[in-house]
């Protein structure tokens, strides 16, 4: 398509070709019968719209009467006829239709809708500034409206293409395929231009444009991202062309209006493709961005902020094309969407609730992608974050699908943002371990952690404390700095090997649930219950143990 805009004026020419030179103005001649005498009065706004158009038309062509409908100061009464064809070629350019059966015929016609005054707008979008105004008892062309009639011809004409409605009639006005001579060669040096438009682009933009991103080092993001929006903001510079120089040829309205309105909404949509087209080369800057942070998160947010992003622009794009280009009232569509958005906020008030749960675990980030997580019923690790649900993959190889707006209301364990990883277990020996085997056991086991690059040195207890039923306990209670799941366990795997070579250097017995059955009365055995003494001799003993173990602490 875009090798092919510049034939878009060759079309439009085959299709006005059967139009008639001579209908600028749809006046319904046809349909409503018209009183010649209508030419040359100034009495309602119908027969003043009549007098203006018929009388600058190619048949009738009659400036000084037309000039007549325009309220003229004393400063311009010598340009009157100047300023009556000028308007004439405003309403040409813009393209505004003016259907004479859409006039009022009322000498007292009063204007409801905008001004509650005796005034007649033709167009009040295209043209506001025109309009015709009762004085005394004639209808006319405001004062106001004449004093603007230059600076309208310039923005319908600008950068001097006003000059070209002089030049080009020169040309000859012979009349081929119902269009003038001047109107055809018009047409081909349009298409000419926009050719060779077509042809220095593709040329600065292929060669020139990628050379110098070669130079800079960033010539795939040139080639890949930029190159294609340069390329759409050529075909709109192409279009402007096309809406400029297609208001010099004086086509029938119909064609004028027709080509003008399908410019017009070219200009929203080109920029529409263009801001889309934006959307992945700003998507492609924060995935660099999210490459260079340790976050996993932002990898996920930069493809949901892409989506977003072109929605919005596909949906503001659409509304522009409408307005702006169709000139559709896009009023009463924004008043029923936020009436049916309400009713669809409603009706979907869980997805909304999971939309914004989504935002806050991206504002937030209590986890990443790749983080354990324990939440309610869920434990695994996260796959992906979305707008509405969170993926987990659960240790048994499952995938769950967790609604965002639940785990943004619920408490959220993250094993992932651990800085220590802890290891907890009880080391359980025989009850004839003697005290100094104990002793020495312990002092090794904490060797171990010490000796281990993995372990966390400053906080660690391993100590001996408890007797329980069948075994002396040992807490053993450490901390790994390991960022994962499976280096936890080479960690533990590590220290429990060192711990039973440990205990078979030393001959630590590790105990078990067992039960040993004692006779009470053996055959020449001694009983097994033993003999108490005194309590004189039990506090005589105890004194010797205070005494013995206080004086190691004075030591």
């Amino acid at each position: 398509m875009y090798k092919k805009i510049y034939l878009i004026p060759l079309i439009f020419s085959l299709l006005i070709c059967s139009g008639q030179v001579s209908g600028q103005i749809v006046l319904d001649e046809n349909q409503i019968p018209i009183d010649p005498e209508d030419f040359h009065s100034l009495n309602t706004p119908y027969t003043a719209t009549l007098s203006f158009f018929y009388n600058l038309r190619e048949d009738n062509y009659d400036p000084k009467t037309a000039a007549e409908v325009l309220k003229l100061s004393p400063d311009n009464k010598a340009d009157a006829e100047k300023l009556a064809i000028k308007l004439k070629q405003i309403f040409d350019g813009n393209g505004v239709y003016v259907r004479i059966s859409d006039v009022p015929n009322d000498p007292d016609y009063i204007d409801s809708l905008y001004s509650k005054q005796a005034k007649f707008f033709f167009d009040t979008k295209i043209l506001p500034l025109v309009y015709l105004e009762k004085t005394g008892n004639e209808w006319k062309f405001s004062a106001f409206t004449v004093s603007q009639i230059e600076q309208m011809h310039r923005e319908t004409y600008p950068y001097g293409t006003d000059r070209l409605l002089n030049i080009l009639p020169k040309l000859g006005n012979q009349v081929y395929l119902g269009l003038h001579f001047w109107q055809l060669a018009g047409l081909f040096i349009l298409i000419l231009l926009l050719f060779l438009s077509h042809k220095v682009i593709t040329i600065v933009l292929d060669k020139g444009f990628l050379y110098i991103m070669a130079k800079m080092g960033y010539g795939y993001v040139g080639e890949k991202y930029l190159l294609p929006v340069a390329r759409i903001t050529s075909i709109y510079l192409i279009v402007v062309l096309s809406s400029l120089f297609i208001r010099l040829l004086q086509l029938p309205i119909e064609v004028v209006a027709f080509v003008l309105k399908l410019l017009n909404a070219s200009k929203p949509l080109i920029i529409t493709i263009v801001f889309y087209k934006i959307v992945d080369i700003v998507a492609m800057y924060f995935a660099k961005l999210a490459e260079k942070t340790e976050s996993t998160l932002d990898d996920q947010l930069v493809p949901l902020l892409r989506k977003t992003l072109k929605a919005f622009v596909v949906i503001v794009g659409t509304l522009f094309v409408l307005k702006e280009g169709l000139e559709v009232d896009i009023v009463p569509f924004l008043t029923g969407l936020s009436i049916g958005g309400l009713a669809f906020a409603l009706a979907a008030q869980d997805t909304i609730k999971n939309f914004f749960g989504s935002i806050m675990i991206f504002i937030d980030k209590p986890f990443q992608v790749g983080d354990w997580i324990t939440s309610g019923d869920v434990d695994g690790t996260v796959e992906e974050v979305g707008f509405r649900s969170t993926r987990v993959r659960t240790f048994r190889n499952s995938v769950m699908y967790i609604p965002n707006g639940k785990i943004a209301d619920s408490t959220v364990d993250n094993h992932g943002l651990r800085h220590f990883r802890r290891f907890y277990t009880t080391l359980t020996i025989t009850y004839d371990t003697p005290p100094q085997l104990i002793e020495v056991f312990v002092e090794g086991l904490r060797k171990i952690v010490d000796n281990h690059p993995n372990t966390r040195k400053n906080a660690y207890n391993i100590y001996f404390n408890n007797l329980s039923a069948y075994s002396q306990d040992i807490m053993f209670y450490i901390f790994f700095e390991v960022p994962n799941w499976p280096e936890e366990l080479r960690c533990r795997h590590e220290i429990l090997v060192s711990i039973v070579r440990l205990a078979n250097g030393l001959g630590v017995r590790f105990a078990f649930p067992t039960q040993t059955l004692h006779m009470e009365n053996f055959p020449e055995k001694e009983s097994l219950v033993p003999t108490y003494n005194d309590t004189a001799v039990y506090q005589d003993k105890l004194q010797e143990f205070l005494q013995k173990e206080l004086t190691k602490k004075d030591d």
